[in-house]
């Protein structure tokens, strides 16, 4: 089994200095299946649960801005770090703590705000003097790297740093390589996982899958999320509000046969699909009967999520122009919200295909991979 930094806190007790706030989410979890603000309670002073997106206990939406409160199960005081004015910590919050800890479970991709908030919180700890802990966890994609680069102008929330869509460090390498290459200047530590290696997926861990939002109810859910998240910035519906979120994508219109044979014709290794027709009951095209497709991962190891979200896209433009469509410009930047997943702006230009823009991927992950070397830690 793998043992994640928390699993190890107490050998590390030292760095959790004074006063101790916590940044975590449901995924925050012990090997024996225990709250990691129940076990931080017993190993160091903990004074003040900071909340990112979905919330402390997940009880909120995916984009739902919510306000400061007292957690119940702890009793501690929960601060919002998703709020309208700011994602980072405020001062009311810097001044009640002097050292930050994060422990949630990423998923291994650059569009997921979790890593966002981490590099804020960096930034602000940096500034106000107080050391900022990581207690590690793996990365359930594994030390894989697939996609393009984000570019500097598509910097966003969804898109904090410029690397590829899956990157393939854990959150704690993730922390070392921008506070060093941005000059941060944080005093961060990270507490390392044990028994961990860089191409073992979520399934070698030998760990039950905590949902780290509604929106990821399973470990294929993840592996799908980097390919299929894209759909959200297109007028069809990425399969929320239904029983298999992004694991299923469509529209009202779609013949769910014709696109389930297309995509199943192009090939790509480690996934197929069976034609599916659904009514979202929330998000896109609620109460509306849409055909698409559900996908079905049959090797982990092969599948290459991002190139399959292109394909994907491409075909669904291809035989469904009358439905299909870039949603318009989001108000961050002027720029469509596509674009800001993808990290560039490709999918504004007419005639856009996955070929052209997958062109990069290959140059820029291995440009990536070297960059990240000196900051992995297995």
């Amino acid at each position: 089994m793998v043992l994640f930094g928390i699993d190890r806190v107490e050998a590390f007790a030292h760095l959790l200095q004074g006063r101790v706030a916590l940044i975590t989410s449901p995924s925050g979890r012990t090997a024996d299946n225990r709250s990691s603000i129940d076990r931080l309670k017993e190993v160091c002073d903990l004074r003040l649960l900071l909340a990112p997106e979905h919330g402390v206990r997940g009880d909120k939406g995916a984009g739902e801005l919510f306000e400061d409160c007292i957690d119940g199960p702890s009793g501690l005081p929960m601060m919002s770090l998703y709020r309208k004015d700011s994602k980072g910590l405020s001062p009311e919050a810097l001044a009640r703590f002097d050292t930050l800890v994060y422990d949630i479970q990423d998923v291994g991709c650059r569009y997921y705000t979790f890593i966002s908030t981490l590099k804020n919180a960096m930034a602000d700890c940096a500034k106000a003097g107080k050391r900022l802990v990581v207690l590690d966890r793996p990365n359930p994609l594994g030390g894989k790297v697939e996609g393009t680069t984000l570019l500097p102008d598509c910097r966003s929330f969804v898109g904090c740093w410029e690397m590829p869509q899956r990157y393939g460090l854990t959150c704690g390498e993730f922390a070392r390589m921008v506070n060093a290459e941005e000059r941060i200047g944080c005093d961060l530590q990270v507490v390392p996982c044990q028994g961990l290696t860089r191409d073992m997926l979520f399934s070698d861990w030998g760990r039950i899958w905590v949902m780290p939002s509604l929106g990821i109810p399973r470990f294929e859910t993840a592996l799908l999320y980097p390919g299929t998240c894209l759909f959200e910035g297109t007028c069809w519906s990425e399969g929320r509000g239904t029983a298999d979120p992004f694991a299923i994508v469509g529209a009202p219109g779609v013949d769910a046969e014709a696109f389930s044979d297309a995509f199943n014709g192009l090939g790509l290794e480690g996934v197929v699909s069976t034609p599916v027709y659904f009514v979202p009951s929330s998000s896109k095209h609620k109460g509306e009967r849409c055909g698409g497709v559900h996908l079905h991962i049959t090797d982990e190891g092969a599948l290459r999520p991002v190139e399959m979200g292109y394909r994907l896209l491409e075909l669904a433009r291809e035989l469904f122009p009358e439905t299909f469509g870039i949603l318009p410009p989001h108000s961050e930047g002027g720029k469509c919200f596509i674009s800001l997943l993808a990290g560039n702006r490709g999918f504004e230009s007419e005639g856009w295909t996955a070929e052209t823009l997958l062109r990069s991927q290959e140059r820029d992950c291995a440009a990536f991979r070297e960059k990240a070397e000196p900051y992995r830690l297995y």
